[in-house]
C-alpha cells in the first residue's frame, strides 16, 4: 500500500465537524491544507511578523519559552503593533518555560493591549509544592485570524542563544511548519483551550461564547480562504498552494493521553524503506522501542539522530543507556554535534512526516500538553528529508564496538545506569501523577 493512501486506522476529517478530530484518540487527516517547512527561528520569526502585520482580528499564540532577545523583540512589536491597531492578541506562556521573561516582558505586553495568560505560574514558592507543576505546557502554536497557523519545536528564543549555556556559534537545529487550509482550525481551538485554561476570568464569556460556535467555525474559515484565493491572498510564508493531507495531533491529560505516541507507533509499524527520528530528548517505553527494533530486524532503515551537544546531561544519560540494545539490533544511531538539537521531527517512507514540540521521553508522552503536525505528503518528506540528510552527514554515527567499551565500562557499569535512569523516571512519573509504564 502507497504511504499517501489512508489505511483504515487514519480517519478523515468530516467537512463541517469541527471538533471530531479531538474525539479520536488517533491522527484525523484532512486535505486542502498548504504547508512550508521553516528551519529555525531564522526563517520562522520574520514570516510570523509579516502575518501579524497582516492580521485582521485576532491572533492566538502559545509558546513554551519567551525570551526577551533581540531576535525575539521583533515579534513582541509585531505582537504589540497589532494589539494597538485593534486586533484581538491572546499570548499564553509556559509559568516555568518563561518564567525568567515575565517580569521583563508581561507588562510591556499588556500596556500594549495583549492579553497574556501564564499556564502554571510558579509566582509564589508554594506553587513548588504542587506535583500537577511537572505538567508543563510545552506546545509551540500560533494562529492568525484562522487562516494562517504556525507549529513546530522552536521555541521564542534566538537560534544563537542558549538559557542554560549563553551564546554560541551555530544555531540550534530546529524546525516548525508555516500551514494554512482545514488543519488551522483544531489548531486554534487548542490554543483556546490551554489560554481559557490559564486564564479563566479574563474574558470568559467571550470565550465560552467563541466555542459553543465552534461547529461553524470551520465553514466559516472555508468560506473567508476562497474568497481569500479569489482576491489573490497569498499565505504570509508564502506557501505552496499544492493542496496536501494533514493532521494536527495533541498530547493532553483528557482525551488525547497518547495520540502522539499512537501515531508515530503505527507510522513506524508499517514502515517498509526508512524511519529517520530526529529527537533531543530520547527514552521511549518499551513499546515504542519494539517497534523499532522489530522494524530494524525486518530490513527498514531506522536512524535515530540524537544529541550530541549535552545541554542537559541526565537526558543524555537517559538515551545512552538505550544505546546498546538497539544497536544490537541494527538501529544506527547519531549524535548531532555542531549546535545544539531541538528539533523533534520524523520521516517514515516517502510520505509519512511530522514536526512539533513532542520529543520522545516520559515528560512529553506522558506529562507535557504538546502538539505536532503530520504531513502525508511526498513533496514535504522530501524536503524535510533534505534537511535531515544535512544534519546527519554533519553528526557523529555512534560505533557499536566504542559505544560498548568506552561510554559505559562493564557490564555491572550499564546495568547500573539503566536502572538509575528507569527509578528516576518512573518516580518523576508517579510524582507528575501520570500513573505506572513500563520502560
Amino acid at each position: 500500500m502507497r504511504r499517501g493512501a489512508a489505511p483504515p486506522s487514519r480517519s478523515e476529517l468530516p467537512v463541517g465537524a469541527a471538533w471530531a478530530w479531538y474525539l479520536m484518540p488517533r491522527p484525523v487527516f484532512s486535505g486542502e491544507n498548504r504547508v512550508a517547512l521553516l528551519r529555525g527561528g531564522d526563517e520562522l520569526f520574520p514570516a510570523m511578523c509579516r502575518a501579524f502585520a497582516q492580521a485582521r482580528h485576532e491572533i492566538w499564540l502559545a509558546s513554551y519559552i519567551l525570551h526577551g532577545d533581540a531576535s525575539v523583540m521583533q515579534v513582541v512589536e509585531a505582537l504589540e503593533a497589532a494589539a494597538r491597531r485593534g486586533v484581538r492578541v491572546r499570548v499564553v506562556l509556559d509559568g516555568f518555560g518563561s518564567g525568567h521573561a515575565l517580569e521583563q516582558l508581561s507588562a510591556r505586553l499588556i500596556s500594549a493591549g495583549v492579553a497574556l495568560g501564564v499556564f502554571r505560574p510558579l509566582s509564589r514558592w508554594t506553587h513548588w509544592l504542587q506535583p500537577s507543576q511537572l505538567r508543563r505546557m510545552h506546545m509551540k502554536v500560533c494562529v492568525v485570524d484562522g487562516e494562517a497557523g504556525f507549529i513546530g519545536g522552536i521555541n521564542l528564543i534566538d537560534d544563537r542563544f542558549d538559557i542554560n549555556h549563553g551564546s554560541t556559534e551555530l544555531p540550534r537545529l530546529d524546525f516548525a511548519v508555516a500551514v494554512q487550509g482545514r488543519v488551522v482550525p483544531p489548531m486554534e481551538q487548542s490554543v483556546r483551550a490551554v489560554w481559557l485554561r490559564a486564564s479563566f476570568g479574563q474574558d470568559w464569556r467571550e470565550e465560552v461564547r467563541e466555542l459553543l460556535r465552534g461547529p461553524n467555525r470551520l465553514a466559516q474559515m472555508q468560506a473567508l480562504l476562497g474568497q481569500l484565493r479569489l482576491s489573490g491572498w497569498r499565505h504570509p510564508a508564502e506557501l505552496s498552494m499544492r493542496p496536501v493531507r494533514a493532521a494536527f495531533v495533541v498530547r493532553d491529560n483528557l482525551r488525547q493521553r497518547r495520540t502522539i505516541e499512537r501515531a508515530y507507533t503505527e507510522a513506524i509499524r508499517s514502515a517498509r524503506r526508512r524511519i529517520w527520528l530526529v529527537t533531543p530528548y530520547f527514552y521511549p517505553g518499551g513499546e515504542f522501542r519494539r517497534a523499532l527494533i522489530d522494524a530494524a530486524r525486518r530490513g527498514v532503515e531506522v536512524r535515530l539522530l540524537l544529541q550530541g551537544k549535552i545541554d542537559y546531561r541526565l537526558a543524555a544519560l537517559a538515551a545512552r543507556v538505550l544505546y546498546e540494545g538497539l544497536l544490537r539490533q541494527g538501529v544506527r544511531i547519531h549524535e548531532y554535534t555542531p549546535a545544539f538539537l531541538h528539533a523533534k521531527v520524523a520521516v517514515v517512507d516517502d510520505d509519512w512526516a511530522t514536526v512539533g514540540s513532542s520529543n520522545i521521553d516520559p515528560l512529553s508522552l506522558l506529562l507535557n500538553l504538546e502538539a505536532n503536525l503530520i504531513v502525508d505528503d511526498a513533496i514535504f518528506n522530501a524536503r524535510l528529508s533534505a534537511e535531515l540528510e544535512l544534519a546527519f552527514a554533519a553528526s557523529r554515527q555512534v560505533d557499536p564496538a566504542e559505544e560498548l567499551t568506552i561510554r559505559w565500562p562493564g557490564r555491572w557499569g550499564r546495568w547500573l545506569g539503566h536502572a538509575l535512569v528507569i527509578w528516576l523516571a518512573r518516580l518523576y512519573l508517579r510524582v507528575g501523577g501520570a500513573g505506572r509504564h513500563r520502560y
